[in-house]
């Protein structure tokens, strides 16, 4: 059976902070421990903000959220109400002529925000797309732990998305990011059936067991980059 997808677990300085930021800007409600933004439908997934001591690195993260526009007036509004809450303009190389802005919230997780008409993300969620560095691989270990199809498989690019629409993950190839320290950004997933033969699934599938957590298990995918199981 395949495991279900629950979460994206954030680390931050401040975490009420950072559910304050997002919780306009996606249009979701704060749960009462206001760590929590949860999902307005069934495609939704949470976001959890959990308390960490060390400030972000440098290095950008390996995937950010790329937030759709209905309309070029919607796109400029999300860019202005990030500005107005504490985000911030994040210089990528950018040439200006992209279409999409790149943001940054209160502690530097970047994201973009795309402009309307985009045919990828069409049909998707208000996150339109979570980004990510990794190589064709690492999408088919997420295709078969989360059992979602591949809606894109070409020149080294991934993304896979439910069946039941929402959004999508994608991986964009080579060059790969370099990963240096513990990722703050982590997907947390639920047992579909037994948690050991779970563990033993994902094992096999090339998933390394990292640490134990008093609420789970957390692994890490082929790339290095972690996630608990619940």
């Amino acid at each position: 059976m395949s495991l279900h997808l629950v979460a994206l677990e954030f680390d931050a300085l401040i975490p009420e902070r950072l559910a304050e930021f997002w919780a306009p800007i996606l249009g979701r409600p704060i749960d009462a421990s206001r760590r929590t933004l949860p999902g307005l439908v069934s495609t939704d997934f949470e976001l959890r903000f959990v308390p960490e001591t060390a400030p972000k690195a440098t290095a950008r993260h390996r995937m950010h959220f790329d937030l759709t526009s209905s309309s070029p007036e919607d796109q400029a509004a999300t860019v202005d109400l990030a500005i107005r809450t504490g985000g911030h303009h994040v210089d990528l190389g950018q040439r200006g002529d992209e279409g999409h802005v790149v943001l940054g919230d209160p502690e530097d997780n970047e994201f973009c925000v795309i402009e309307s008409g985009s045919s990828f993300l069409a049909n998707t969620a208000r996150i339109g797309g979570i980004a990510g560095d990794g190589m064709p691989e690492t999408g088919y270990f997420w295709s078969k732990l989360l059992g979602w199809p591949l809606v894109w498989d070409q020149d080294q690019e991934t993304a896979i998305q439910s069946p039941d629409g929402g959004v999508k993950i994608t991986w964009g190839g080579p060059p790969i990011l370099a990963k240096s320290a513990r990722n703050r950004l982590r997907w947390v997933v639920a047992a579909g059936g037994d948690r050991r033969e779970d563990l033993a699934r994902l094992r096999a599938l090339g998933a390394a067991i990292v640490s134990e957590r008093p609420d789970g298990t957390e692994l890490a995918d082929p790339e290095g980059n972690e996630f608990v199981l619940l």
